[in-house]
Protein backbone atom coordinates (compact mmCIF):
# COMPACT_ATOMS: atom_id res chain seq x y z
CA UNK A 1 0.00 0.00 0.00
CA UNK A 2 1.17 3.48 -0.79
CA UNK A 3 -0.33 6.78 0.36
CA UNK A 4 -0.54 10.01 -1.64
CA UNK A 5 -1.67 13.42 -0.37
CA UNK A 6 -2.88 16.09 -2.76
CA UNK A 7 -4.20 19.64 -2.47
CA UNK A 8 -6.55 21.84 -4.47
CA UNK A 9 -8.41 25.08 -3.82
CA UNK A 10 -12.08 25.82 -4.23
CA UNK A 11 -13.36 29.18 -5.38
CA UNK A 12 -13.70 31.17 -2.17
CA UNK A 13 -17.49 31.57 -2.25
CA UNK A 14 -19.55 30.06 0.57
CA UNK A 15 -22.43 28.98 -1.69
CA UNK A 16 -20.09 27.20 -4.12
CA UNK A 17 -18.21 25.50 -1.27
CA UNK A 18 -21.50 24.27 0.22
CA UNK A 19 -22.64 22.94 -3.16
CA UNK A 20 -19.27 21.21 -3.70
CA UNK A 21 -19.58 19.52 -0.31
CA UNK A 22 -23.13 18.46 -1.16
CA UNK A 23 -21.93 16.75 -4.34
CA UNK A 24 -19.43 14.80 -2.23
CA UNK A 25 -21.93 13.39 0.28
CA UNK A 26 -22.16 9.59 0.11
CA UNK A 27 -25.79 9.70 -1.04
CA UNK A 28 -24.86 11.93 -3.99
CA UNK A 29 -21.92 9.83 -5.20
CA UNK A 30 -22.06 8.87 -8.86
CA UNK A 31 -21.55 5.09 -9.01
CA UNK A 32 -19.54 5.42 -12.23
CA UNK A 33 -17.07 7.76 -10.50
CA UNK A 34 -16.73 5.47 -7.48
CA UNK A 35 -16.16 2.52 -9.85
CA UNK A 36 -13.49 4.41 -11.82
CA UNK A 37 -11.65 5.26 -8.60
CA UNK A 38 -11.66 1.65 -7.39
CA UNK A 39 -10.77 0.22 -10.82
CA UNK A 40 -7.66 2.42 -10.89
CA UNK A 41 -6.28 0.72 -7.77
CA UNK A 42 -7.34 3.37 -5.27
CA UNK A 43 -8.25 1.44 -2.13
CA UNK A 44 -9.28 4.39 0.03
CA UNK A 45 -9.82 8.10 -0.57
CA UNK A 46 -10.66 10.91 1.85
CA UNK A 47 -11.07 14.63 1.17
CA UNK A 48 -10.79 17.25 3.92
CA UNK A 49 -11.42 21.00 3.74
CA UNK A 50 -10.25 24.05 5.64
CA UNK A 51 -11.51 27.36 4.31
CA UNK A 52 -11.36 26.91 0.55
CA UNK A 53 -8.36 24.52 0.60
CA UNK A 54 -8.98 20.82 -0.05
CA UNK A 55 -6.67 18.02 1.07
CA UNK A 56 -7.04 14.52 -0.40
CA UNK A 57 -5.53 11.34 1.02
CA UNK A 58 -5.40 8.34 -1.32
CA UNK A 59 -4.28 4.86 -0.38
CA UNK A 60 -3.45 2.81 -3.46
CA UNK A 61 -2.42 -0.73 -4.30
CA UNK A 62 0.54 -1.75 -6.46
CA UNK A 63 -1.49 -1.47 -9.68
CA UNK A 64 -2.08 2.28 -9.29
CA UNK A 65 -0.42 4.77 -11.64
CA UNK A 66 -1.22 8.47 -12.02
CA UNK A 67 -0.50 8.21 -15.76
CA UNK A 68 -2.82 5.24 -16.29
CA UNK A 69 -5.56 6.86 -14.17
CA UNK A 70 -5.31 10.02 -16.28
CA UNK A 71 -5.69 8.03 -19.52
CA UNK A 72 -8.62 6.05 -18.09
CA UNK A 73 -10.33 9.28 -17.03
CA UNK A 74 -9.83 10.91 -20.43
CA UNK A 75 -11.52 7.97 -22.14
CA UNK A 76 -14.44 7.76 -19.68
CA UNK A 77 -17.34 10.08 -20.66
CA UNK A 78 -18.92 9.94 -17.19
CA UNK A 79 -15.64 10.95 -15.51
CA UNK A 80 -15.31 13.80 -18.02
CA UNK A 81 -18.88 14.91 -17.19
CA UNK A 82 -18.02 14.85 -13.46
CA UNK A 83 -14.78 16.77 -14.01
CA UNK A 84 -16.62 19.44 -16.01
CA UNK A 85 -19.18 19.79 -13.23
CA UNK A 86 -16.46 20.07 -10.54
CA UNK A 87 -14.59 22.71 -12.55
CA UNK A 88 -17.36 25.18 -11.56
CA UNK A 89 -16.13 24.96 -7.96
CA UNK A 90 -12.39 24.40 -8.24
CA UNK A 91 -9.47 26.71 -8.84
CA UNK A 92 -5.86 25.72 -9.28
CA UNK A 93 -3.28 26.42 -6.64
CA UNK A 94 -1.17 29.48 -7.55
CA UNK A 95 1.88 27.31 -8.37
CA UNK A 96 -0.01 24.74 -10.46
CA UNK A 97 1.00 24.10 -14.05
CA UNK A 98 -1.57 24.84 -16.77
CA UNK A 99 -4.41 22.27 -16.70
CA UNK A 100 -3.18 20.90 -13.36
CA UNK A 101 -5.74 20.68 -10.56
CA UNK A 102 -4.89 18.35 -7.69
CA UNK A 103 -1.24 18.87 -6.70
CA UNK A 104 0.79 16.09 -5.14
CA UNK A 105 2.11 17.15 -1.74
CA UNK A 106 5.56 16.35 -0.35
CA UNK A 107 5.76 14.62 3.00
CA UNK A 108 7.90 16.70 5.35
CA UNK A 109 7.37 14.83 8.63
CA UNK A 110 6.40 11.36 9.84
CA UNK A 111 6.12 10.30 13.44
CA UNK A 112 8.34 7.31 13.98
CA UNK A 113 6.88 4.42 15.97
Amino acid sequence: MKKYCLALDLKDEAALIAEYENWHKAENAWPEITASIKEAGIVDMEIYRTGNRLFMIMEVDDSFSFEIKKQQDLSNPKVQEWESLMLRFQQALPWAKPDEKWILMDQIYKLEK
